[in-house]
């Protein structure tokens, strides 16, 4: 029977080291992995019918099938330009041009996820299959992220196999697949740009290595102290000669992969597009932060920091309780001892009250633990609104907490190597996530495919393993207190992360609700189910389109409606989400400038312009019809004090527009 290779806990009654086992593979095991492997997969497509988003899922899959300069930003194309290669490639596909099939087809690189994190924590790492699996169901439930955005769900996966090959790759020396790592993180680039940090990943190989060569000099140590050959291992094993040689060749192995893969595909788009279209490019990537202040790299890691920072205050809580719990435990342990060691008449009585003392304070962390749980439920820490993030955000961050917590332990503890390097890069991979984001520790939440197993994993072995030690002046420091508050909040997640699994699906940035509706005049949107109310605005409009022969012609649409570009097959005349911070308003202008002169010159057919409702109501009244629409006040200055809703406004007197269709969502004008 194998082994894994990690460190073993000891057991307290019988005081040897216990190691974990893999199951022996059998029948019985193969059925129960099968199963395992199709809840999976259809787990993560469990929401493909659901809709209907206005924001991020129509946007990316107009992308997808509109991609090229013509009709997409060229920020956006070149930042993110090989998940708009591959999303174009799935339109392709059949139903590739229905909202279902392509929800379908991003929704598998989720199911690729959970089965490459299943078998690479089952085989190569050895972790109990039922432990990995509800790890996975934990992965896929925290997915908050639409797959449409497949610049993430790409680099996920690119992400993923950077890091089991850079792991296996070091483990048994396989030059090739350090070479492979460098080729899947150097190409994760081109999937977003802002996966650049992922290149700290190399600190895990110069770790490891760092590792490997304390390990090989203490042992080479104790050997030549038995034979007497202290000068040799000096020469050899203390100067680090050996560390700084199989150091610089990993890293040599991973950058050739790396620098290969960006000289491929920039060769490609230089070819394709021109290499100054794309450095033009990437370099107004860099600019957008004079917009977007949310996106520089400062406030990216202060968003992430922040929210650490602010869960500090559940984590010490729980901390506190862990440590009462102990001090309790000390305490009846010391009696325990007194009464168990009576010597008189009353021996057996004694033992008896050490007994039940030994039970009762069992019991009663018991009831604390379940009450810590009613304790955090009522003061807020998380809801039961599946449709929204409460139920999983403070939850989550103090899962991803303790994932880093345990790998920092499982490093500085006398692990084997191989433990102390996956413990490394999940920490690596925690941390590097959520950089190029602005959703502070969400994306992290969204990418625990290797992370959800090994904290289970983890928690398993600490809970079925560790005892209660003694020290020298007779106190028992007992670990059933972390042991039960362990237990306690980790059933909180398995709710917590299940519920939100089953229930949340995004849409503008929250859940979906009361989605029971299907409309039968839109093929792009067939099968989708979605709310009442947006099931009549879509309608509407879609009957408008049809009557008018729209569909194909191009559209500018401003109000964050930009999925209507995919939704209604109209491709934008140069960005759907124009009203984005990240689309500068000199681009607009340019943008603006150049349709115009196209359209005057008969070289361009006039597009068509969607409004969302609110700024139509501007355009006709001004502020005053915002405010007898009881519109917010901060939403009001925001449409008063918008640059290029200015722009757009001057653009459409210029050309003569006028509203031809409204309904309660969306105005048309041609």
């Amino acid at each position: 029977m194998k082994t894994d290779f990690f460190v073993t806990y000891r057991r307290k009654d019988a005081g040897r080291v216990v190691r974990n086992q893999s199951v022996s593979p059998g029948r019985p095991a193969d059925l129960a992995e099968n199963l395992f492997v199709v809840i999976l997969l259809f787990y993560s497509l469990r929401h493909i019918f659901w809709g209907l988003d206005l924001w991020d899922t129509g946007y990316n899959y107009a992308n997808f099938q509109y991609m090229g300069t013509r009709h997409m930003d060229s920020m956006w194309l070149f930042s993110t330009y090989l998940a708009n290669v591959v999303g174009n490639l799935l339109t392709k596909l059949p139903n590739g041009d229905t909202l279902a099939g392509m929800n379908l087809y991003t929704g598998l690189f989720a199911g690729a996820l959970a089965l490459s994190g299943y078998f690479f924590c089952t085989r190569k790492l050895k972790m109990p299959r039922t432990i990995v699996f509800l790890g996975e169901m934990i992965a896929l439930s925290l997915c908050w992220c639409p797959t449409a955005l497949l610049y993430n769900y790409l680099t996920y996966v690119l992400f993923l196999g950077a890091s089991i090959l850079l792991y296996t790759g070091l483990v048994n020396e396989k030059r090739g697949n350090l070479i492979l790592a460098g080729i899947l993180l150097g190409s994760n680039l081109l999937v977003r740009f802002s996966n650049l940090p992922e290149a700290a990943m190399i600190v895990a190989v110069w770790a490891y290595d760092f590792i490997v060569w304390l390990e090989t000099r203490k042992e080479s140590t104790g050997i030549s102290k038995e034979n007497g050959l202290t000068e040799k291992v000096n020469k050899d094993g203390g100067s680090g000669q050996g560390f700084w040689k199989r150091t610089i060749q990993h890293t040599l192995w991973c950058l050739l992969g790396y620098v290969a893969a960006l000289v491929v595909l920039l060769s490609y788009i230089h070819i394709r597009y021109g290499i100054g279209e794309y450095a033009a490019g990437i370099q107004r990537l860099f600019a957008m932060t004079e917009n977007a202040a949310d996106y520089t790299p400062i406030s990216m890691i202060r968003g992430s920091l922040d929210r650490y920072v602010e869960n500090l205050y559940w984590a010490g809580r729980l901390g506190v309780i862990v440590l009462g719990g102990m001090v309790l435990f000390a305490l009846a342990g010391r009696l325990e001892a007194l009464f168990a060691g009576r010597q008189t008449g009353e021996a057996g009585a004694a033992k008896g009250m050490a007994f039940v003392l030994h039970l009762g304070v069992r019991v009663l962390w018991v009831g604390v633990s379940a009450a810590t749980l009613g304790w955090l439920y009522n003061r807020e820490f998380c809801s039961l609104y599946f449709y929204s993030y409460d139920p999983v955000y403070r939850p989550g961050t103090i899962f991803l907490m303790l994932t880093m917590f345990i790998a920092a332990v499982r490093i500085l503890h006398s692990s084997p190597r191989e433990e102390k390097l996956i413990s490394g890069m999940l920490i690596l991979i925690i941390l590097l996530t959520p950089l190029g984001s602005n959703n502070g520790v969400l994306p992290g939440m969204n990418n625990l495919f290797l992370a959800a197993p090994y904290t289970l994993w983890e928690s398993w072995r600490f809970i079925r393993y560790t005892g209660d030690r003694k020290t020298k002046k007779g106190w028992c420091l007992s670990g059933f207190p972390a042991k039960g508050i362990l237990t306690a909040f980790l059933a909180l997640c398995l709710f917590q992360f299940g519920g939100f699994g089953l229930q949340f699906a995004f849409a503008e940035a929250t859940g979906i609700q009361n989605a029971d509706t299907v409309i039968d005049n839109n093929p792009v949107l067939k099968n989708i189910k979605m709310s009442p109310e947006k099931a009549l605005w879509m309608e509407e409009i879609s009957a408008y389109v049809n009557e008018y022969g729209l569909e194909g012609k191009e559209v500018i649409l401003y109000g964050d409606i930009p999925s209507l570009s995919y939704y209604l097959q109209m491709p934008s005349a140069f960005n759907s989400w124009s009203d984005l911070d990240s689309y500068s308003s000199e681009i607009m202008e340019n943008a603006l400038a150049q349709v115009e002169g196209q359209v005057r010159k008969k070289e361009r057919e006039k597009p068509v312009i969607i409004l969302e409702n609110l700024y139509a109501l501007h355009r006709e009244g001004g502020q005053k019809a915002l405010e007898a629409f009881s519109t917010g006040e901060n939403k009001i200055r925001e449409i008063e004090g918008d640059i290029k809703w200015s722009m757009l406004r001057m653009f459409m007197d210029a050309l003569g527009y006028e509203e031809s269709f409204r309904n309660g969502k969306f105005a048309v004008y041609r």
